[in-house]
């Protein structure tokens, strides 16, 4: 029983690829949804993010005010990583345990984790298969734009601060090219379906 870790950077169509994974049948899930309710009020997590940032970034209804934590970890690098080593340990551990709760619950199928920072938190020993999407730059550019508004000097330098596609070749099992249009992913992810579920079964 396979698990897959989806990654790939801003733009490249890795939650495009989520959905049609999940319209295929795949049990999924988005490590970003996790990574929020990692600190949650009352949660291990909560009290170490505000002993680390203060109390400057409590919103009045007490959950911690990501517009406020924002600011100051990108910032400043050695904030982001103090942030790291507190949640990325912990998202590890609940999605391992995701994991095993949707198997006790009878899941068969390759289950489906949605990863943008996989490879930089060192998640790779929570899955069987890592799968990177990768896209053109310049396609890139477009989509963000077209999808978030972003100028293309705002993407350029999301994509600066990323790992790059060539790092992240480094881990990946298996490299989906979204150079095309929808109906050729569409049809590269069943394909790819197919193989897995084939493979899963062994």
């Amino acid at each position: 029983m396979l698990t897959i870790g989806l990654t790939g950077g801003i733009g490249s169509g890795k939650s495009t690829v989520a959905k049609i994974l999940a319209g295929l049948g795949a049990p999924s899930f988005d490590a970003d949804k996790v990574g929020h309710e990692i600190y949650l009020p009352g949660t291990p997590a909560y009290h170490d993010v505000i002993a680390a940032f203060g109390q400057g970034i409590v919103a009045p209804d007490g959950t911690i005010d990501r517009k406020k934590l924002g600011p100051i970890v990108f910032a400043d690098p050695a904030q982001l990583k103090r942030l790291e080593a507190i949640v990325h340990p912990r998202m590890f551990e609940r999605m391992r345990q995701m994991v095993a709760e949707m198997r006790a619950r009878g899941v068969t199928a390759p289950i489906v984790i949605e990863a943008a920072i996989l490879i930089e938190a060192h998640w790779q020993p929570l899955f069987d298969e890592i799968w990177l999407v990768v896209a053109p730059r310049e396609k890139v550019v477009q989509r963000v734009e077209a999808e978030r508004g972003l100028k293309p000097e705002q993407t350029e330098a999301r994509i600066k601060a990323q790992l790059s596609d060539e790092e992240r070749r480094k881990h990946a099992t298996i490299v989906i090219d979204n150079s095309g249009t929808l109906e050729e992913l569409r049809a590269k992810v069943e394909k790819l379906w197919d193989e897995l579920l084939v493979r899963n079964r062994k």
